[in-house]
C-alpha cells in the first residue's frame, strides 16, 4: 500500500459496533473481492471489498474474516484469513502480509491461512443458530456477475440448509456513514491531496492543452502525495463535453473560449474525495459564463447550509430544486409563468439540473447509505449542483464535501479555491 498505516483502534471499533447488533448465537463471515480478469493473462488492479476494510484494515485479495461473539472456544470468535505466500508469489507478485502483520494491522489476534478455513468452519458453525452474509446491496448497483459473495452463500447453504441465514448489509448501512474521527482524517487527507492536484491544474491548463494532459497532471499529484490513485474514473470535459455527465474520454483539445467542467477526486487508504469546478481555458470567464458560475455557487452555497442532522433527503432536494428555479429564471433560461405552471412531478428545472444535489462518500464514492432515513452527525456528503446548457455548449458543476457535526457542518474542501475570481488570479497569475 502507498498510505501510511491506520490505526487498528478503528477496525477493532467497527467490529464491535458490528457485533452489537447481531442476533445471539450468530456468527458471521466476510469475503475480499474477486480479482477481475483484465486480459487473457492480466487482472485488473485489486480493490478491497469495502466492508471487510471497514471491519479489518486488510488490503488483500483472497481474505475472510469470521466474526463469533459467543463461540464456546474463545480461540474463533475473532477469526482472520490469509492467502499464504510461497517464493514463487514473492517472486512474480511481491509481498503479501504475514500472520503478524495482519495482526497488527486489524487487531485481530487469531489468524490464519486461507487453507484451514474448512478446517475451523465445520468445528464451529453448528453452534450458531444464525448466519449473516454479505452482499452488496448499495441501491446504485445493478447484480449481473455472480460475484465471491454469492458464489459463497450458495456454497454455505447446501451445506448447512437448516440455519437461519441473515444479511449483513442492513446492519452495515446504517454503520458505515457515520464516520469516526480517524475516518474524518482519512477522507480529509483525500481531500488535501485533491486540493493540490487541483491547484496544480489551475497553472497548467491553457488553450491548446488535450483534456489527457490534464488527467495526467492530476495522477502526477495523486501518486506523488501516496494517493492509491483515482476515486473515479476523473472527467475533464472541456466546452460541450461538459453536457456529459460521466464524459469519461478526456480526449479533445481545450479550445480558447470554453469552460473546461472538471470532477475528479483522490483515493487515499480507500478513503474517497469528490470535486468539481469549472474554469475558463483561456484564464477569464466570459460575462455569461461568469454569471451562470455565480448562479450555481449561490444554489451550493444555500445547498450548504441544509446538510444538517435532521434533513430528510427528499425534502433537501426538492429545496435545493426551488432554489436552482429561481437562478435559472434570472438567467432567462426558464420563464416564471411556465414554472407557475408546470406538473410538480416533473420541474422545470430538470432540463438544466437534472441530478441530484448530493450523495454520502467514504469508502465508495457513492457511500453505502440510506436514501429514507435523516442525515445524522458524522456523515459526509457531497454538495454538487450543476447547471447544463446544451444549446451554449456550456456546463459548469460545482463540488464540495461537507462533514455534519453536532453543531452544523464542516467543509472538508474550504481550502480549495471556488470563487470566479480567485480561479481566474491563479490561472493568471
Amino acid at each position: 500500500m502507498k498510505y501510511s498505516s491506520i490505526d487498528q483502534n478503528l477496525f477493532q471499533t467497527n467490529r464491535k459496533n458490528f457485533i452489537n447488533k447481531l442476533k445471539v448465537k450468530s456468527i458471521a463471515i466476510f469475503h475480499a473481492n474477486d480479482e477481475f480478469t483484465r486480459s487473457g493473462d492480466q487482472t485488473y488492479i485489486f480493490k478491497q471489498n469495502p466492508d471487510l476494510f471497514y471491519l479489518t484494515g486488510i488490503d488483500q485479495e483472497q481474505t475472510i474474516l469470521i466474526l463469533f461473539p459467543g463461540c464456546p472456544n474463545p480461540l474463533y470468535r475473532e477469526v482472520l484469513f490469509l492467502r499464504q505466500t510461497n517464493e514463487h508469489i514473492a517472486v512474480w507478485e511481491g509481498h503479501k502480509y504475514t500472520i503478524e502483520e495482519a495482526k497488527k494491522a486489524s487487531g485481530i489476534e487469531n489468524v490464519y491461512w486461507l487453507d484451514e478455513f474448512w478446517n475451523i468452519v465445520p468445528s464451529i458453525i453448528h453452534y450458531a443458530e444464525t448466519i449473516y452474509l454479505n452482499t452488496n446491496e448499495n441501491d446504485r448497483y445493478v447484480h449481473q456477475v455472480p460475484y465471491r459473495d454469492l458464489r459463497f452463500i450458495k456454497e454455505l447453504k447446501d451445506r448447512y440448509p437448516l440455519h437461519y441465514y441473515e444479511r449483513a448489509a442492513l446492519i452495515l448501512r446504517d454503520l458505515r456513514p457515520v464516520k469516526s474521527t480517524i475516518e474524518i482524517e482519512l477522507t480529509q487527507k483525500a481531500c488535501n491531496i485533491t486540493r493540490d492536484a487541483f491547484i496544480r491544474v489551475l497553472k497548467f491548463v491553457k488553450p491548446g492543452v488535450n483534456e489527457y494532459e490534464i488527467e495526467a497532471e492530476i495522477i502526477h499529484e495523486f501518486i506523488k502525495q501516496g494517493g492509491t490513485g483515482h476515486a473515479y474514473n476523473p472527467i475533464i470535459a472541456s466546452g460541450r463535453n461538459a453536457n456529459i455527465l460521466h464524459y469519461n474520454d478526456n480526449n479533445q483539445i481545450c479550445k480558447d473560449g470554453d469552460v473546461i467542467l472538471f470532477d475528479f477526486g483522490a483515493e487515499y487508504a480507500n478513503y474517497n474525495a469528490d470535486l468539481s469546478r469549472s474554469v475558463p481555458v483561456n484564464g477569464k470567464f466570459t460575462k455569461r459564463q461568469k454569471d451562470v458560475y455565480n448562479s450555481v455557487l449561490h444554489v451550493m452555497k444555500e445547498a450548504k447550509k441544509m446538510l444538517v442532522a435532521g434533513t430528510i433527503w427528499n425534502e433537501y432536494h426538492e429545496e435545493v430544486g426551488k432554489i436552482m428555479e429561481s437562478e435559472l429564471i434570472k438567467l432567462g433560461l426558464l420563464a416564471k409563468h411556465d414554472v407557475a405552471k408546470q406538473n410538480p412531478a416533473m420541474p422545470l428545472y430538470k432540463k438544466y439540473f437534472m441530478h441530484g444535489t448530493s450523495h454520502h462518500l467514504g469508502l465508495d464514492v457513492h457511500d453505502f447509505a440510506s436514501r429514507y432515513k435523516p442525515f445524522e452527525v458524522g456523515n459526509i456528503l457531497t454538495c454538487e449542483p450543476g447547471i447544463y446548457i446544451q444549446e451554449e455548449g456550456l456546463g459548469i458543476r460545482l463540488e464540495n464535501d461537507i462533514l455534519i457535526t453536532k453543531d452544523g457542518n464542516i467543509d472538508l474542501m474550504a481550502d480549495i479555491p471556488i470563487e470566479a475570481d480567485e480561479i481566474e488570479d491563479i490561472m493568471n497569475s
